[in-house]
């Protein structure tokens, strides 16, 4: 007397399960260019780490005798798995079944996935294709009835991105709840040409006259630069990739700290070539891009959101091998002044950072909020503030360093004026409460208006102001604290990155 035909049994359906929609509808899957559920689960995860729970759930079909004639899977796989050693949970939308819909889903699944990664205090990923358990309009007809809306465990959705780090790959096109699931995330990430994201697809835009195609409601272009996903890729393969650094650089929850890495970049590096990185020429701009890659340990700078808010470059790095979360200013787009999707950007980006206690490093070139008739219409400075109150109430340490400008209301946004400055200027450095170039007509109207060469006047003035807004003036009295050698940025930070650590509790090597 064994249990070895219930042995058996157990075995059939998982065999049933594995094949998900059938050899048909995983070709036809493929043929499109896409992974299958299960293949993804794999990419993404450590080979043999995946343990699925629920593997079994479905709906069975059975023959006159009660025994089982056929399954249906779930469209809905998850369960426990490692990246790069460490658990995390991970599920993957299986698109094979029912294109994704809820009448093949199992909405408990979804339910314990969000559970799991919140009550284990695991990073969670989702990989969404299709509705993501949204509806169909086949199943009113099975139901016989209609329904209120509603999300079931959608607090769970809620209380993970207060706790754990949640990554959403959009791995195909994603309506309805599927959207909704991919942007409730901490990183969301869609394929080029592979991915698009839309509340409703095309077939109902075209009920209120819209006739465009997915791509053109919702692809990459639209959604990676308008700050609704944050990362636009080539591959699956390498969403795998990106999703896989972004967790590097994050702890597993709210309730520990963020992992060190082995550094074998010396703390004390001097970069020659950041002595002349800055212009003199205060209307010419330099690459921050390169400026970061020479500060923060070789190969370790991961941006997030290039393509959005582009005046601030948002991206984690490490420094001595402790993980810092990175803000700079871009003075390659729009002179890296803040408008409105960039202010958004900053105070997402704090938030996070500031959420999962991560140090934040201000790398600073600000000219001010943008101004002009759009950047109100924007409302940029409701945005703008925004990010300042990010900052403000950040509770990490915060280190600053004015390469060039700092201006305005936006200038002061570096860092907390009321806490400790831990603060470093770079001889190029220039501030005030607005640029000395924009306001010298003004000010001087009246004397330049009595001079006999106005032109030549206004070059005297201009002279006698440029020794006025030396930074090592402001140094004088204190109003900044430290003029640096740019070549010592990388020691400094580092020494910065050290104390802040400390701070935070972790051990130190």
């Amino acid at each position: 007397m064994t249990w070895q035909n219930e042995i058996d049994e157990l075995n059939r359906r998982r065999a049933l399960a594995e094949a998900m929609g059938g050899a048909e509808k995983v070709a036809r899957q493929h043929g499109r260019g896409k992974m299958d559920a299960r293949a993804r689960i794999d990419g993404l995860l450590d080979p043999g780490s995946f343990r699925e729970i629920g593997k079994i759930a479905g709906r069975g079909s059975y023959d006159a005798n009660g025994d089982l004639a056929d399954f249906a899977p779930s469209n809905f796989i998850f369960g426990r798995g490692d990246i790069a050693g460490r658990p995390v949970v991970a599920s993957a939308d299986d698109f094979t079944v029912r294109g994704g819909a809820a009448d093949a889903a199992l909405h408990r699944k979804f339910v314990q996935c969000e559970a799991m990664a919140h009550e284990m205090r695991l990073p969670l990923v989702r990989m969404i294709d299709g509705t993501g358990g949204g509806g169909s309009v086949k199943t009113l007809e099975t139901m016989g009835y209609t329904y209120v809306p509603m999300v079931p465990g959608w607090d769970h959705i809620v209380t993970n991105l207060e706790t754990v780090p949640v990554v959403a790959l959009a791995l195909g096109p994603t309506a309805g709840l599927g959207a909704a699931r991919t942007v409730a995330s901490h990183y969301s990430v869609m394929v080029k040409g592979l991915s698009q994201l839309f509340a409703a697809g095309p077939a109902v835009a075209a009920a209120i006259g819209e006739t465009v195609d997915k791509e053109g409601l919702g692809g990459t272009e639209i959604h990676c630069r308008n700050g609704v996903v944050d990362e636009e890729v080539a591959s699956e393969a390498e969403a795998f990739t990106v999703a896989r650094r972004f967790l590097s650089y994050l702890p597993s929850s709210v309730d520990t700290l963020a992992a060190r890495t082995g550094c074998d970049d010396p703390t004390d590096r001097r970069e020659e070539a950041l002595l002349d990185t800055v212009p003199r020429n205060p209307a010419q701009v330099y690459a921050m891009r390169r400026v970061l890659a020479q500060v923060f340990d070789s190969g370790s700078v991961f941006e997030m959101g290039r393509r959005w808010g582009r005046a601030v470059i948002t991206a984690f790095a490490r420094l001595d091998g402790w993980p810092v979360a990175v803000l700079a200013s871009d003075p390659s787009f729009l002179g890296g002044s803040w408008e409105a999707k960039t202010s958004e950007k900053a105070e997402r980006f704090v938030k996070l950072a500031d959420q999962f206690r991560l140090p934040i490093i201000h790398m600073v070139d600000n000219p001010g909020f943008m101004i002009g008739a759009d950047a109100e219409r924007a409302g940029t400075i409701r945005y703008g503030v925004n990010a300042m109150n990010a900052i403000y109430r950040a509770q990490v340490p915060l280190a600053s360093v004015i390469v060039r400008r700092a201006y305005g209301i936006a200038g002061s946004a570096m860092s907390n004026a009321e806490r400790f400055q831990y603060r470093f200027a770079w001889p190029s450095g220039d501030w005030g409460s607005l640029p000395i170039e924009g306001g010298v007509e003004v000010a001087y109207k009246s004397e330049l208006e009595a001079s006999s060469d106005p032109a030549a006047h206004l070059e005297t003035i201009r002279d006698r102001l440029n020794k006025v807004r030396s930074p090592f003036r402001s140094a004088e009295h204190f109003a900044v604290e430290d003029i640096i050698d740019p070549r010592d940025t990388r020691p400094l930070l580092c020494e910065f990155a050290d104390m802040a650590w400390a701070k935070l509790g972790a051990n130190r090597r």
